[in-house]
């Protein structure tokens, strides 16, 4: 089995736009398109042949208008507790499937910076279900990341709030391979209304 065929993409696209005045980060627009479209063909791009994706504010708006066919979309009822909730419905949500992913490759709706090419070479480091590796920015941890099955009862029991695996990585940072990407990828997000005229 390649690569890919055997790591799945988990994109998280829960968050309710806080410091944007409530506006769904899934829903923003980015080249004609709301933002969560940008994330999924992205990690198609980048050799995820299965993405899910994990919803949460205005879900049923995301549904009605991004166009998120083949992906197995996930709804995160807890939502506003941060990405660690996301995180675990997401990882939850793999582990049921009986899917036969062997590592998961996760990544944030509001970092469009982040592109193929950087999924691709994240990608890549998975090597068994025990695989951990993440993008790296000018020697700096960053997204994408990737998890080896193996990890993914442990990360989901260490992700609360906003905090997501941060706490699991700087536990394991010894294990961690890092990717990178800082020249094919730029890591900022979209959190407040100055990083909207990032989008196109």
């Amino acid at each position: 089995m390649t690569n890919a065929t055997q790591v799945t993409g988990l994109l998280l696209a829960a968050g309710g736009g806080r410091r944007l005045g409530g506006r769904p980060k899934a829903l923003l627009p980015h080249r004609g398109r709301p933002l969560v479209e940008n994330a999924v063909r992205v990690l198609r791009e980048g050799g995820c042949r299965t993405v899910y994706v994990v919803l949460g504010a205005a879900a049923d708006e995301v549904r009605a208008r991004a166009d998120l066919a083949g992906c197995a979309l996930i709804d995160n009822p807890e939502w506003a507790e941060g990405m660690g909730s996301s995180l675990r419905v997401g990882l939850e949500a793999l582990t049921e499937s009986g899917g036969g992913a062997r590592a998961v490759l996760v990544s944030l709706v509001d970092q469009p910076g982040i592109g193929a090419e950087a999924v691709a070479r994240v990608l890549a480091a998975h090597r068994s279900g025990d695989s951990l590796a993440a993008a790296s920015y000018d020697g700096k941890r960053g997204h994408p990341v990737l998890f080896g099955a193996d990890r993914w009862a442990d990360i989901a029991a260490s992700a609360t709030g906003d905090r997501g695996a941060r706490a699991y990585l700087k536990a394991h940072e010894a294990e961690i391979t890092l990717v990178e990407c800082g020249d094919v990828a730029e890591p900022y997000d979209i959190d407040t209304e100055a990083d909207l005229g990032r989008l196109q």
